[in-house]
């Protein structure tokens, strides 16, 4: 009852070909290769891609101007 054979496999190989063929095989092998391929470059295109900040604005955008502020420390009674 332990795991199967090398010939379990090679029989379960031999069914999956006469089943599905070898051409549906390929097609679904490229396939699934072509997804993987596209998630990789989109993770890789994730990591490159910089930070956006928030917009202030379409003014900001056009002029170009920096906002200037000042920070109060709050004391806690």
């Amino acid at each position: 009852m332990g795991s199967f054979s090398i010939w379990h496999w090679m029989i379960v190989l031999v069914v999956v070909l006469l089943i599905f063929g070898t051409k549906k095989l390929k097609n679904i092998g490229g396939d699934l290769g072509g997804a993987v391929k596209g998630f990789k470059e989109a993770m890789k295109e994730e990591q490159n891609k910089p930070a956006e900040l928030p917009r202030q604005g379409e003014q900001a955008d056009k002029e170009g101007t920096t906002i200037d502020v000042e920070v109060k420390d709050k004391q806690q009674s």
